[in-house]
């Protein structure tokens, strides 16, 4: 036998890590769920998206509902360490440059999260959680230049929307190389709207 022939059976397929195939089915799922939604997928759809088989799906998820979720919380749980480092080496706009870079990492999963979760009765609940969460880092953001406790809710409201729907066009429209453009520009925007919220508010 040559020195560079391989006896038949020596090549095996390679076992991935129980987190590194966790990690490679909730990425295929995003994929099949942002395609056809949660009812229109099936699990076979998931494996096929995944390269695996649906046995091995079973194995790791008991549902297609726990598969669903755990595609939100993987996304969601990103998000959050993202943010919490751009905060802690204190560039901005945090919210906005987390946004992008997860919305860049995991596409399908940050659309499942901010857009198609929202129709889904049995998700709905997390997706508000979450919610929640960006809201609040807002709010703290936005006290103190917003006193009024009402201007101040609905400026932490907005400043969400504005900045998921920001990424959200971006991803349709803009390009990848041009990235730290659009981060200036939303940091330009959403600095124009305090001075103009300060103003308006000064100004009664």
């Amino acid at each position: 036998m040559a020195e560079d022939e391989v006896p038949a059976g020596a090549l095996k397929r390679r076992l991935l890590p129980r987190d590194e195939r966790r990690a490679a089915i909730i990425h295929g799922a995003a994929v099949a769920f942002a395609r056809s939604g949660f009812a229109g997928t099936s699990m076979e759809d998931v494996a096929a998206a995944s390269g695996i088989t649906k046995l091995i799906v079973y194995r790791n998820f008991a549902s297609k509902e726990a598969l669903y979720r755990a595609v939100l919380e993987a996304v969601s749980e990103r998000l959050i360490a993202v943010f919490d480092e751009e905060v802690a080496a204190g560039r901005r706009p945090a919210g906005v440059r987390s946004l992008l870079q997860v919305a860049r990492e995991e596409p399908d999963g940050f659309v499942l999260l901010w857009v198609h979760a929202t129709r889904e009765a049995q998700f709905a609940d997390y997706v508000a959680g979450h919610r929640t969460l960006a809201v609040a880092a807002a709010r703290r953001r936005l006290a103190q230049q917003v006193s009024d406790p009402m201007i101040l809710n609905w400026a932490a409201e907005t400043w969400v929307d504005w900045s998921v729907e920001s990424v959200l066009g971006w991803m349709r429209h803009g390009a990848p190389e041009r990235d730290a453009e659009f981060i200036r520009l939303a940091q330009n925007s959403l600095a124009a709207l305090i001075g103009v919220w300060q103003r308006s508010i000064q100004e009664d």
